[in-house]
């Protein structure tokens, strides 16, 4: 039988579709509080999410996804078509997965998931994907489905090389050493960062105290936290920090480095962590030979501009979009 040749130029995510259901409000909700809002739904899920942002940024990619035989499972279907998203779906008795957010007046959000047919998602049949996972550049997971089917994804990337990508997301969900052994790039926000620390190294660190860290120290809690491989913190409105090993620096110059958070006139920042992981995972695969540097600032800007729209996949630009704002790409 003929092995199926590396595509380094493709991105397979693996991970969550959600119907996203939103309430904007004034003011985020609290415990016994009724106030007004205003509501829409539309796609959203961290692996749809990420899956668009990188089809959207300009790289062959494919998803491999769990989805329910109801409305929103064709939603999924209709929306991959219409974006040239090739889908490897796992059916599932469970309905499709939801999500509530609210998103105040300053584009801070909270989220509630119903797993549905995520929770589904097997180990069996991510691996029965090989065909995908062993011959892409890069593939890109996230924590809203099943750890053991997320492993299933690095392991089989890990067979041909490809780049694995591990967004550990929402920071609630439990992560092993496992996962991290099989990860070339993490991916967390301050509060996913945090709950690593406390996790793995049994260090307390509160999320808010992430941005303020120095680097140097910073860099020590990231390589006592992932020694073998790249650390990439995104800290919102603060920016992005990046840590690698000494020994593999991904063509940058320093080992540790913050850069700054691209100007933005923010409406909703409810997909931009999806739309920077979307657009690393494009930018590693379409311009290989490019600094890490280069891609993480490909990533900055693509994420600063998702944030100036409403919704999550559907508000992932266009990679002309983000040329003719910044007249710039990574490839």
């Amino acid at each position: 039988m003929n092995t199926p040749s590396p595509t380094p130029s493709h991105v397979v995510v693996v991970g969550s579709f959600n119907v996203d259901h939103v309430w904007r409000c004034d003011a985020l909700p609290v415990a016994g509080a009724t106030i007004a809002g205003r509501y829409a739904n539309g796609p959203g899920g961290k692996g749809f999410n990420q899956a668009i942002a990188a089809v959207r940024a300009g790289a062959d990619t494919t998803f491999v996804c769990a989805l329910g035989d109801d409305a929103g499972g064709r939603l999924a279907r209709d929306l991959a078509a219409a974006d040239g998203l090739a889908l490897r779906v796992q059916a599932s008795d469970e309905p499709t997965g939801t999500a509530g957010i609210y998103v105040d007046a300053h584009g801070r959000n909270t989220i509630v998931i119903g797993a549905g047919a995520n929770a589904m998602l097997s180990a069996d049949f991510v691996a029965s994907q090989a065909d995908v996972l062993t011959t892409a550049g890069v593939v890109l997971v996230q924590l809203e489905s099943p750890a053991d089917a997320v492993l299933a994804a690095l392991q089989a990337a890990r067979q041909q090389g490809a780049t694995t990508l591990l967004n550990p997301a929402p920071a609630n969900a439990a992560t092993t050493t496992e996962l991290l052994a099989h990860a070339d790039v993490i991916t967390p926000n301050e509060t996913e960062f945090a709950a690593l620390l406390a996790r793995h190294l049994g260090e307390r660190i509160t999320a808010d105290d992430v941005a303020t860290l120095d680097g140097v120290t910073l860099h020590q809690h990231c390589r006592h936290l992932f020694p073998h491989g790249t650390v990439v913190v995104t800290l919102g409105a603060t920016g992005v920090y990046v840590s690698h090993p000494e020994e593999a620096l991904r063509g940058d110059a320093r080992p540790h480095y913050r850069m700054a958070a691209e100007a933005a006139t923010v409406v909703d920042t409810t997909g931009a962590g999806d739309a920077f992981n979307g657009a690393l995972a494009a930018s590693l695969a379409e311009a290989s030979q490019a600094s890490f540097a280069d891609h993480v600032r490909f990533a900055n800007r693509y994420a600063a501009l998702s944030t100036e729209r409403a919704g999550a996949a559907l508000a992932m630009p266009l990679l002309s979009e983000l040329r003719a704002r910044f007249d710039t790409v990574a490839g």
